[in-house]
């Protein structure tokens, strides 16, 4: 929806505007935040005591100290496989309005409304991801499965469905393949969020955060260079094969994952005396 909504708000108000609108709306949306949600179920005014007897109890004592090294050394292949991912997605939000605006000359309306069904595609793609990991596991009960066959089919789609924008010109074909292509690369996003919970159970919060740098370094590189390339060359269509090289090494790089080998933190000494953690 927020494309089409934007280009609406920049036509009435200009750009300006629309940021001040945004601005406005998200500031509204912090104080709900606080207002309504609460770090603790038992703090909530809405919640009942049935609801609170029905979950689980939380765990006592001390936080664990984060064994970095050794789950660094887990994370890696989920981090870089998360950038590939990244590249793709930071790409199509920063530049898929000005790819249909400046290489088909449509106007801001039309080209907001052909990004929106691009990123609509992307929202459907996002459930069924994780629908069919899940289904995979409960099926097959094999982890790594469940989380590479979804992932790495993603990777693939995702090439595959760019593949023919850098042959076939017309805005249909190209606005249907970015469809499938943003499609399958937003599969990956159920069980890649999954994978550090696989990982470390018990310190999921920190693999998730590792893996997420992986996307945030990409949001900030991807933009950048696709930008610099387009005012370089005037091509919009390289930045595309980058990300289709991207989504070629997500794929293999997935394989190196292994979520079906939990982290375990384990009591030894290492040979400078350290403590040391093992898989």
């Amino acid at each position: 929806m927020t494309p089409p909504v934007v280009a609406l708000l920049i036509l009435w108000l200009t750009w300006r505007g629309a940021f001040v609108v945004l601005g406005f709306v998200s500031l509204i949306w912090g104080v709900i935040w606080v207002w309504y949600f609460r770090n603790e179920p038992k703090d909530h005014a809405s919640i009942t005591e049935a609801e609170l007897a029905a979950l689980p109890p939380r765990p006592a004592g001390e936080r664990p100290r984060v064994p970095w090294g050794a789950l660094l050394g887990r994370m890696w292949p989920v981090t870089l496989t998360y950038f590939c991912y990244g590249w793709c997605l930071w790409l199509y939000l920063n530049w898929l309005p000005l790819f249909f605006k400046n290489n088909y000359n449509l106007d801001i309306k039309n080209s907001a409304l052909f990004a929106s069904g691009v990123f609509f595609a992307g929202v459907v793609g996002d459930s069924v991801g994780g629908v069919l990991s899940d289904r995979i596991l409960d099926r097959t009960g094999n982890v790594r499965l469940a989380r590479l066959s979804v992932t790495v089919t993603g990777f693939t789609g995702a090439l595959l469905s760019l593949l023919p924008i850098l042959f076939v010109h017309d805005i249909t074909v190209v606005a249907l393949c970015l469809s499938a292509g943003f499609f399958c690369a937003e599969l990956v996003i159920g069980p890649m969020w999954s994978i550090p919970m696989d990982i470390a159970p018990k310190y999921s919060g920190t693999a998730s955060g590792i893996m997420n740098t992986g996307s945030a370094f990409a949001a900030i590189v991807s933009p950048l260079v696709a930008g610099f390339v387009i005012d370089a060359t005037g091509n919009w269509y390289l930045p595309f094969l980058m990300s289709m090289g991207l989504l070629l090494l997500g794929g293999f790089s997935a394989f190196l994952m292994h979520p079906e080998r939990p982290f375990a933190e384990v009591e030894g000494r290492g040979p400078a005396g350290k403590m040391v953690a093992a898989e």
